[in-house]
């Protein structure tokens, strides 16, 4: 079809769940894909040997388990978990080991001071208080009202102005004020570099804690079969409700008429009737496909400070045994992190922040046949890992090269025998990253940093923290926007919800006014 209640630009996950939110409310969805495939960075591929499959991006889903927002999707996920949920592997070889069974946890986590145990005990009894009103706060759109309200009135007072500053605190801080060893700090501070946070950056905590505390409640799990099951059921909801996906259709521009979004301009023209949906980076969709010239003047300077997270470079291999770690601690876990201590964490942030290349790369290692035994032969395992690299414009493949060595001998060492039993190896570069996945930007993952200053009503620049754009109809739902990475499907349920707010007969029109007064206020 040329024409529909909706365009969706890009069918990730995010795109998925905007298509599908809009399907069940009655709309007729397309959604043009630049590439051949679904799934933007959530799929699946056979790409180091036969027989060992590999999660391609993205790997092991709390936030996607835990997800009111495709938890209402009703998807069918089979979720796998591994024996143990994470753990965090010293250089001295000690271990901290994050396992659904609190009691385990606790004795892990007491190896490092005495009364660890009972701390992490209290965390989370502290966490499992306000988990589901804060992940509702968290993942509806901002400001999050009535999520708020349920958040508050657990909290009471006292609680939320404290609450309000660990949302501030780095993960250093925040561990050395919750315990005493350094085990459960790094369990937190290895969770807090999954984004692009050193141990020492404020708002770091949070993400540390966050991803702890859910592994805990509900693990780190993975879809069985990999994590192109997730997209096969967006796909396969959203062709049942009656929306299309259309592939190699990459979209030249949003065509906007009297300041409204009017439908895009792929290989041929395709006609919105309600709204346009932006599954795609921040400076993609403003500089790019509208165009700065239709944009308020202020919030175009306001993207040129857009700072997107750092550059990732991912190893994929196909290994013929166990990886043979000298501390057996580590075997059961789905994800191991590894090579670094707490001041390890901060020196490895330092030299991306000063755009050094990292002597020890901090790695965080993905076991995937450990957690899903589908990925590859009985006795053997499906790995990965990945690590983090300064944003640059040019890799040299010496340099990749180089850095996959790294990558390998800091896993030698914790695993000797490890090279030997590789028969099969995928690298993917940033500009890898960025070719297979146009949204992965350089080889970033993130949609922008998760830093401080870019968060909530600050993503991706200072505005009101919500899908709707200055042009009308036209919604910003990729993980550019609040409240950014991770596949819990957020941005695109949100951006679906204020198409459907705008386009409701009478209060669209007033919600459209308020929120043209409010963006007048942020852009004058």
């Amino acid at each position: 079809m040329d024409a529909a209640d909706a365009i969706v630009i890009g069918a990730g996950h995010n795109g998925l769940v905007a298509a599908n939110v809009l399907a069940d409310a009655g709309w007729s969805v397309l959604v043009l894909e630049a590439t051949p495939r679904p799934g933007g960075a959530v799929r699946s591929g056979f790409i180091t040997t036969s027989g060992y499959l590999s999660d391609l991006f993205s790997s092991f889903y709390p936030l996607g388990i835990a997800s009111p927002v495709l938890r209402e999707l009703d998807l069918g996920i089979e979720w796998r978990h591994a024996p143990d949920v994470f753990t965090h592997l010293l250089p001295d070889g000690r271990a901290a080991t994050v396992n659904r069974d609190l009691e385990t946890t606790m004795a892990s986590m007491e190896q490092f001071a005495p009364g660890d145990g009972e701390r992490w005990r209290a965390a989370y009894e502290e966490w499992r208080s306000i988990s589901a009103p804060l992940l509702d706060a968290l993942l509806r759109p901002f400001p999050p009202v009535t999520a708020g309200l349920g958040l508050l009135a657990r909290l009471r007072v006292a609680g939320a102005l404290r609450m309000a500053r660990r949302l501030l605190l780095p993960a250093r801080q925040l561990g050395a004020e919750l315990f005493r060893g350094e085990g459960a700090t790094l369990a937190l501070a290895g969770c807090a570099l999954h984004t692009d946070l050193s141990p020492d950056d404020a708002g770091g905590g949070i993400y540390g804690w966050l991803l702890a505390m859910l592994g805990q409640e509900v693990g780190w799990p993975v879809p069985a079969g990999g994590a192109q099951r997730i997209t096969d059921a967006l796909v396969t909801r959203l062709e049942a409700g009656g929306g299309e996906i259309v592939y190699d259709a990459p979209v030249e521009r949003v065509l906007i008429a009297r300041n409204r979004a009017m439908g895009v301009r792929a290989d041929r023209d395709y006609r919105a009737r309600r709204a346009v949906l932006a599954d795609v980076p921040a400076p993609a969709l403003f500089l790019d496909l509208v165009g700065s010239r239709r944009l308020p003047p202020r919030m175009v300077d306001d993207l040129s400070h857009f700072r997107w997270d750092g550059a990732t470079i991912k190893v994929d291999w196909a290994v013929r045994g166990k990886i043979p770690w000298a501390n057996g601690a580590v075997a059961g876990s789905g994800t191991v992190h590894l090579n670094a201590d707490l001041n390890g964490l901060t020196r490895y942030a330092a030299e991306l922040a000063t755009g050094e290349l990292p002597r020890d790369p901090f790695l965080l290692l993905g076991q995937m046949t450990t957690a899903d035994p589908r990925h590859s032969p009985p006795g053997t395992e499906s790995a990965w890992a990945y690590t983090h690299l300064p944003r640059r414009d040019n890799w040299h493949a010496d340099e990749m090269a180089a850095h996959v060595e790294k990558m390998e001998a800091a896993i030698e060492k914790a695993a000797p025998g490890f090279g030997e039993l590789i028969i099969g190896r995928h690298v993917f570069s940033p500009a890898g990253l960025e070719r297979a996945n146009p949204s992965l930007d350089g080889g970033a993952i993130g949609g922008g940093t998760a830093a401080a200053y870019q968060q909530l009503f600050l993503r991706p620049v200072p505005g009101l923290g919500r899908a709707d754009t200055p042009v009308d109809r036209l919604y910003l739902a990729s993980s550019s926007a609040h409240p950014g990475g991770g596949v819990h499907g957020a941005p695109g349920a949100n951006a679906a919800r204020a198409a459907l707010t705008r386009a409701a007969p009478v209060t669209g029109d007033l919600y459209r006014a308020a929120i043209a007064a409010a963006q007048r206020a942020v852009y004058r």
